[in-house]
């Protein structure tokens, strides 16, 4: 797997939160597009802390997971 993490998603700008993430604000993600390295994806509620850096590939399939609800538990 070549997914990273960026330590302290922070001292990155420009994040979005996700069409993916609830309305009622209780679970939120976050992404930042154009990202040269990859989508980087945090948690809103902890803006200081890690993100996970995926590849291309590595978020679609995730989405696509999601969508047709086949997450491994």
């Amino acid at each position: 797997m070549t997914d990273r993490a960026v330590r302290n998603a922070a001292i990155l700008s420009g994040w979005r939160k996700s069409s993916y993430s609830d309305a009622n604000a209780g679970s939120c993600l976050e992404v930042l597009d154009n990202h040269p390295s990859g989508i980087p994806v945090r948690d809103s509620k902890n803006p200081h802390g890690p993100a996970v850096l995926f590849s291309a590939p590595g978020w679609s399939s995730f989405i696509t997971a999601l969508k047709t609800d086949r997450l491994p538990a």
